[in-house]
């Protein structure tokens, strides 16, 4: 028996850091996110777990960005 693919998990082995600025979530979430949706989400303390600031940029560590994104999805048959 095979395993389901996990989308989520494939996503954070291609990506080629640990950390994901606020300003590349789109990229990182494949356009499902934007940048500026995010910054409002995080205003109301629903955007990823976990944030820190590199000079003046936002990011998420990569398992935060991942459990916020399978947070908020849901599987459509």
């Amino acid at each position: 028996m095979t395993k389901d693919r996990d989308v989520f998990d494939e996503l954070a082995a291609k990506w080629e850091s640990t950390i994901v600025a606020r300003k590349v979530f789109d990229k990182f979430s494949g356009g499902a996110v934007s940048p500026k949706q995010l910054a409002n989400l995080d205003s109301d303390g629903e955007g990823p777990s976990e944030r820190i600031m590199v000079g003046k940029h936002v990011c998420y560590p990569v398992t935060a960005a991942v459990a916020f994104l399978r947070s908020r999805s849901k599987k459509l048959v």
